[in-house]
């Protein structure tokens, strides 16, 4: 391997990971090492449309960036996106090590050798939202997380800004991601992966009832993102070197619950039918009413957001030529 020739990607058999790879491999791009912790779930599933040059559990990256950090001197790109990304994870501990201690060691190693990089703040460190959502924010501590996920991922660009490194490196504030890839994510998946079962079951969506005066059910809203475009944010971003700091990743679009559920019946050619459940207790404080983009600083950076796609185009291209078929993302070149 030459130096400046290799792209990382942490978190490469994930959800967006590896539509991150599958997007890279698109544009011809093959020259790629993922890292991981593949476990004892499906995950790896993600991997095999994949081309990729070779594959790192994550405690053996660590290693080597404690023990051997000359090996790093290969890559050009690391996009870090390994992480616990569960917003019920109460291992505060787990998730310091994980989540922030992980971040800053691979963070120090890529300023430290001119490497550029990407890493996956979230939308979860705005917390309620009280504060604004707004990327060009100076005053980070401002901001309140809700969930111990969100403190994990604030903690870091808390300090990335105390070190000086946000004119350096690129934080993703992803909003709500969903698409194709996601199914290992248990509870963590999106409404439109666990809706379809629903449907295949029951007939029906069942959408979390409203304790806020302000939001009848099923109208609480929220930013939801494709995943095909978060990913052509991210490597926009990542190739834009004078984009820098933290970006809001989103459409600039709040849709409802209602009309996500209504864009998951349209697409499987079904009359809606939803009904609202009551939600879990330990949800009702830490529960986002409203969350939506604003895009302009990732706009000013010459990203075109109304390229993307609709809310319905989007869901339909899901369901129907992933969740109908079950595949991952390339899994069509293979069969091809």
């Amino acid at each position: 391997m030459s130096t400046g020739k290799y792209t990382l990607v942490t978190g490469g058999a994930g959800f967006i990971g590896s539509a991150l790879v599958h997007a890279l491999n698109q544009s011809g791009h093959t020259d790629i090492v993922i890292s991981d912790v593949l476990g004892t779930d499906e995950k790896f599933k993600n991997l095999v449309p994949l081309r990729y040059a070779d594959y790192l559990e994550a405690d053996d990256l660590l290693e080597l960036a404690i023990e051997e950090p000359e090996y790093f001197e290969q890559f050009d790109t690391i996009y870090h996106l390994g992480a616990c990304s569960a917003t019920t994870e109460k291992d505060a501990s787990y998730l310091i090590r994980n989540n922030y201690e992980y971040t800053k060691t691979l963070a120090s190693i890529a300023i430290e050798n001119g490497i550029r990089f990407v890493y996956a703040s979230s939308a979860a460190t705005y917390g309620d939202g009280s504060q604004g959502m707004d990327d060009t924010i100076e005053d980070l501590h401002s901001l309140s997380p809700l969930n111990m996920y969100g403190y994990s991922k604030h903690m870091f660009d808390l300090y990335a800004q105390r070190m000086g490194w946000l004119d350096k490196i690129v934080g993703l504030k992803y909003y709500n991601v969903y698409g194709p890839n996601e199914g290992h994510k248990g509870d963590m998946r999106s409404l439109v992966n666990k809706a379809y079962e629903q449907v295949q079951e029951t007939g029906e969506i069942g959408l979390f009832k409203s304790y806020h005066p302000d939001y009848t059910d099923g109208n609480q809203m929220r930013d939801f993102l494709y995943v095909k475009d978060a990913v052509a944010m991210s490597i926009h971003l990542a190739n834009t070197p004078t984009a820098n700091g933290l970006f809001n990743l989103g459409t600039g679009e709040a849709n409802t619950w209602n009309t996500l559920a209504e864009a998951i019946f349209a697409a499987l050619d079904l009359e809606p039918n939803i009904n609202y459940i009551e939600m879990p207790e330990q949800l009702k404080g830490k529960y986002q009413y409203y969350t939506c983009a604003n895009t302009d600083k990732l706009k000013a950076t010459g990203y075109d957001t109304s390229a993307g796609y609709s809310l319905k185009d989007a869901v339909k291209d899901y369901v129907c030529n992933y969740m109908v078929p079950g595949k991952f993302l390339g899994q069509e070149s293979l069969e091809g």
